[in-house]
């Protein structure tokens, strides 16, 4: 059934135009997006099924890949679901820009809130470098340093300091995700942590801190007194 069958009081995009955004559920939004549903469903419905799959979370919606949406629901093909994640891409970034307008780092805290929204959703680990100026402000975005698989990247820890020395940036840190959702660090990261403080100590650059990043908490090295 298309949304243009549907009754005109049910119809979300003259519901949107006429209450607002805030007035539709997150199936009716979803369903603006797609347009029409199946031979069974109206797009509504289908985008009822789709989130209650999800347990109702947007942050597992985000995370399902082109092939889970178009394998397990008739009517959503490559074309919706491309929408439908550029959709939730555009959602995260918009996360990214409000973390990033507090754009002074003064603690452990500070570098948490600007990475978890780079993070919150990987299902892989992935390692970045934060300058910093003088004043402690960011110093441009942060820098994506490794990208690896589930349990581990590795870090070239040359391209960290040869960034840092680029942009001037006096101080640094260091974040990285654990999509298993243990923030207890590992040999390697206590490893990295210590390779990277010895590089910057002989370049004149001052390693702050160095966050594990999880969906909800995190570990500062700083905050252990390990840096």
């Amino acid at each position: 059934m298309n949304i243009k069958e549907l009754p005109v009081d049910e119809r979300p995009r003259e519901r949107l135009m006429e209450q607002g955004p805030g007035a539709l559920s997150p199936a009716e939004l979803l369903a603006i997006l797609i347009g029409s549903g199946n031979s069974e469903e109206s797009a509504v419905q289908l985008c009822q099924r789709l989130l209650k799959d999800c347990d109702g979370s947007l942050k597992t919606l985000s995370s399902l890949s082109l092939q889970d949406l178009t394998r397990a629901y008739k009517g959503l093909g490559p074309a919706k679901a491309v929408t439908i994640m550029a959709a939730c891409e555009l959602g995260r970034r918009r996360m990214m820009e409000a973390a990033e307008e507090k754009r002074t780092i003064t603690s452990a805290l500070d570098l948490y809130h600007i990475m978890l929204p780079r993070m919150r959703d990987l299902g892989h680990e992935e390692c970045y470098a934060i300058y910093l100026r003088a004043d402690h402000s960011l110093n441009g975005q942060p820098y994506l340093v490794s990208k690896g698989g589930i349990t581990g990247t590795a870090v070239d820890v040359r391209l960290v300091l040869r960034e840092a020395l680029m942009r001037r940036a006096p101080f640094m840190a260091l974040a990285h995700n654990h999509p298993s959702g243990s923030i207890r660090p590992s040999r390697e990261d206590d490893h990295l942590t210590e390779s990277v403080q010895r590089a910057c100590q002989v370049m004149n650059v001052q390693l702050l801190d160095h966050i594990i990043v999880t969906d909800g908490e995190y570990y500062s090295y700083k905050e252990q007194g390990k840096v």
